[in-house]
């Protein structure tokens, strides 16, 4: 299998990453929703790997917008977990 091909088939994990990070960040658990945080995180990074692929530039620019939004989110969750 050529890289080519490995790239197009990138899409699919990526959209199940994304599905088990947006079950993860739901969860009532402080720990499970900073595991899906950073599971979102690696999300990101595969759509934008697959999205410079398939030269989908407003998918890139959507996913470092949500990259910053999942750092907010994730550094928001520990500054609660220390206060509360």
């Amino acid at each position: 299998m050529d890289m080519q091909t490995l790239i197009d088939l990138l899409q699919w994990p990526a959209m199940l990453t994304t599905l088990i990070a947006a079950w993860l960040v739901g969860s009532q658990t402080r720990r499970k929703r900073n595991w899906g945080f950073c599971v979102f995180i690696l999300s990101n990074v595969l759509w934008v790997i697959w999205g410079w692929h398939a030269e989908a530039y407003a998918l890139i620019a959507l996913q470092l917008g949500l990259f910053m939004l999942n750092l907010r989110g994730h550094r928001k969750n520990e500054a609660h977990a220390r206060t509360g």
